[in-house]
């Protein structure tokens, strides 16, 4: 038996990896709930709960990935991570590795790998499990795992994006990019984007969300402050927080109740993508979230034109 104290030592790091196998914040809370479940039903005393915790946790992430995948196959529209306030798992001697593999570019990138492939990744590039340990936790001899980490370090590196882990340059951008959005300045916005930015919105049909992914500086800056600037007339206020290492906004509505998350991926200085989350099931863990239809016809109340 593995006791309760121990579990919550060990909490940040099997959140983490669910997180990462996963890229769902709700799934990778079940998972590690899951994994408690079944170590304090256990009348085993394992040599290495880390080792017997994380094992539990691959294994029942692996499942449900797999399941998700085939869920997906029905989504509506583009389907992102949900987006995570903070990393819970800390570890200075892989600081780098541990902010690179939460962003969301790499997690969509993830996306690529079979289920196998991506635990494999996870464990030893992002957590520095040994391949001894990978094998035992996957049932699987240690050159076949070495195997799935060369095929996983391929695709990963095909379309690795570039990382910028400067957090305060981050900041200070983000903090350009709301305030030209705030004041319509369609000019200030082309400023700070790539050339090809890219912007696109995941609501899972269930709020409003882009038709299609837009692309281009001047598109990009033309669409931002056709809409967001009007929303706040109809009570929307936006707060400054950090998703996934990378700066973001969180849209409220008059009553504080959650409307969407907008997540800036910046590289070189300058916003290479904007990634709107309103499908209200990827939002729940930021708190109440509001009927974002009701937001959308507020807004189309507000800004029609008079007959």
């Amino acid at each position: 038996m593995i006791g309760a104290e121990r579990f919550e030592e060990l909490r940040p790091l099997l959140f983490s990896i669910a997180y990462r196998i996963l890229g769902s914040v709700g799934a990778a809370e079940d998972v590690v709930q899951e994994a408690w479940l079944r170590a304090d039903a256990s009348d085993s005393r394992p040599e290495s709960p880390k080792a017997f915790l994380a094992t539990v946790v691959t294994r029942l992430s692996i499942n449900e990935l797999r399941s998700a995948r085939a869920r997906r196959e029905q989504y509506v529209g583009a389907w992102f991570p949900e987006p995570l306030l903070e990393d819970p798992y800390q570890d200075p001697d892989r600081a780098v590795e541990l902010a690179e593999s939460v962003s969301i570019a790499a997690l969509l990138l993830l996306e690529r790998l079979s289920p196998l492939e991506r635990a494999v990744f996870v464990l030893q590039d992002v957590f520095g499990f040994t391949f001894a340990e990978i094998a035992a936790m996957l049932e699987r001899s240690e050159g076949a795992c070495r195997q799935l980490a060369v095929r996983a370090r391929h695709h990963m590196a095909e379309g690795r994006p570039r990382f910028d882990a400067d957090p305060r340059e981050h900041e200070r951008l983000a903090t350009r990019f709301f305030a030209a959005l705030k004041n319509g300045d369609v000019a200030g916005l082309r400023e700070l984007l790539a050339a090809d930015v890219e912007i696109a919105s995941d609501s899972g049909g269930k709020a409003p969300s882009l038709p299609r992914t837009i692309v281009g500086a001047d598109k990009v800056a033309r669409l931002l402050v056709s809409v967001l600037p009007q929303l706040t007339q109809i009570g929307l206020t936006q707060e400054a927080r950090s998703f996934n290492g990378q700066p973001g906004g969180l849209f409220r509505d008059s009553a504080g109740m959650v409307v969407s998350v907008t997540m800036l991926d910046i590289v070189a200085g300058r916003i290479q993508a904007i990634r709107t989350v309103t499908n209200p099931q990827k939002l729940a863990h930021l708190g109440p979230v509001v009927d974002a239809w009701s937001v959308h016809e507020a807004y189309r109340a507000a800004t029609r034109k008079p007959q």
